[in-house]
């Protein structure tokens, strides 16, 4: 699938999922059990049906259809669990990284990122978490703002921050 050019299966590109049970830090699969990411994603290890959704959730920012990009999370989660929507979160994370090698150094604190929202701070962390091919440390956050009520939010900002992005890229400003 191609969008702004990306081939989304080159490179990795809600109903409230904060559900009782899920434990911070895991990630339960469609069946219940803990599925735990890839360290690095690549071509052939995450479903197609991941790669669609993060290209519905980039089409429905693009639109801002803000209830289209809840509804392909939800879709996500139906599908394969809270790891369903993991995914296409560490998707829309290597979109926003573009071409960057993962694992590269990328600092997961920033002057003043402590005063910034829940969100932003969120999403600095998660994209950062993917550049150094930490799967670990995106698992946690993840857990976290399911823990802290605050997923969705993170989620929506996640996708709207890619779609900036590409917008930023297709007009040459990256």
């Amino acid at each position: 699938m191609r969008l702004f050019g990306i081939d989304l299966h080159r490179r990795h590109t809600l109903r409230n999922v904060n559900q009782a049970g899920d434990a911070p830090g895991e990630l339960p699969d469609a069946e219940g059990d803990v599925a735990r990411p890839a360290v690095f994603p690549v071509s052939g290890e995450l479903p197609t049906e991941v790669y669609r959704d993060a290209t519905t959730v980039i089409d429905s920012a693009l639109r801002g259809d803000r209830e289209a990009v809840v509804g392909a999370f939800d879709a996500a989660v139906d599908r394969r669990g809270v790891r369903g929507a993991y995914d296409v979160a560490w998707c829309l994370a290597a979109t926003l990284v573009g071409d960057a090698t993962p694992g590269t150094f990328a600092a997961l604190d920033y002057p003043g990122i402590d005063e910034a929202r829940y969100d932003a701070r969120w999403v600095a962390r998660f994209v950062s978490a993917y550049a150094n091919a930490d799967a670990s440390t995106g698992v946690a956050l993840f857990g976290a703002a399911m823990a802290d009520g605050h997923l969705s939010e993170c989620l929506l900002t996640l996708a709207s921050s890619t779609v900036a992005t590409l917008r930023r890229r297709d007009a040459g400003q990256v």
